[in-house]
């Protein structure tokens, strides 16, 4: 499943019972849960390989069946396989149920099967699957940088660090970087006793009029230039919402959350995300000043 790009939720459905998978497929496809690409009576078939092959992301399956049974199933193949297991059993004993999720599964519903549960936990899974798809996309530009913000071992400084930290906020690569690099510089050899950061007109201008092909007219060139920046800083936010939203505890996302953003608004973006609403760039609210003002900061320290 490994790079799949995900626009559909793929389900694998494993009971002895023939009206269960019946019931649950047609469950599946009359609410657009997603597809059923392989429905099986029994768990001797189930495989990694076979997962793999049909890209499946929830495997639905039953713990007591003929041959094997589905808590050895889910054993089995639990150290590959990237999706959800849902376990469904007649079975209400606390201890099956706390050994079921010591092998792997991920929820568990008892017999008789009750339609609004089956639909709430389908929709609850499937969305944690997408939203982590969603968060790894924006995410994998972040996969070959530093160990860590907090890491006290040999950190680069100045112009190094500052590439460092684009790089772990995925934006090193985006047209707004070169700006960013440039107001830095500008920053760093521009006498500033007070520690307050000037206003960001006047930077802009002043970085604009030290590049030899922009001489023209600097109005327009300062609002191209603001314009990029949004677009990277809001992208940054973006990328570090994804992050908290898939893991909260994140060292990136606990340090650079709140030091580069209004914490409020990066956990309204996340609280989009867990709804499935995927924002776009269009609909995050920063604070420019603030985030150059903390990276520039970060970089002299």
């Amino acid at each position: 499943m490994t790079g799949k790009k995900v626009l559909s939720t793929n389900f694998m459905l494993i009971d002895d019972d023939d009206a269960i998978r019946y019931m649950l497929q047609d469950m599946i496809e009359e609410y657009r849960l997603g597809e059923v690409v392989d429905s099986l009576s029994d768990a001797r078939a189930l495989t990694n390989e076979l997962l793999r092959h049909e890209q499946v992301d929830i495997l639905i399956l039953d713990m007591l069946m003929e041959g094997i049974d589905g808590m050895a199933a889910a054993a089995a193949v639990r150290a590959q396989f990237t999706g959800k297991i849902i376990m469904l059993s007649q079975v209400e004993s606390k201890e099956l149920v706390g050994k079921a999720y010591e092998m792997g599964v991920d929820y568990y519903i008892t017999k008789p099967l009750n339609r609004n549960e089956i639909l709430g936990v389908i929709r609850n899974v499937s969305k944690h699957i997408r939203l982590e798809h969603f968060a790894h996309d924006l995410q994998s530009s972040l996969k070959k940088t530093l160990a860590g913000p907090a890491s006290s071992a040999a950190r680069p400084s100045g112009r190094s660090l500052a590439h460092a930290v684009l790089k772990e906020l995925g934006i090193a690569d985006m047209s707004g970087a070169k700006d960013l690099m440039a107001i830095l510089h500008y920053l760093a050899h521009t006498p500033n006793d007070d520690g307050i950061l000037p206003p960001l007109q006047r930077i802009f201008s002043a970085v604009l009029q030290g590049r030899a092909k922009e001489k023209g007219d600097i109005s327009k060139e300062v609002k191209a230039m603001e314009q990029r920046l949004r677009r990277t800083i809001s992208q940054a936010l973006l990328n570090l919402a994804a992050m908290g939203a898939l893991d909260y505890t994140n060292p990136r996302f606990e340090s650079y959350a709140p030091l580069y953003f209004d914490y409020a608004e990066v956990r309204r973006i996340m609280t989009m995300m867990e709804e499935e609403k995927q924002p776009k760039r269009s609909d995050v609210h920063i604070n420019m000043k603030k985030f150059i003002h903390a990276l520039f900061r970060a970089t002299q320290e």
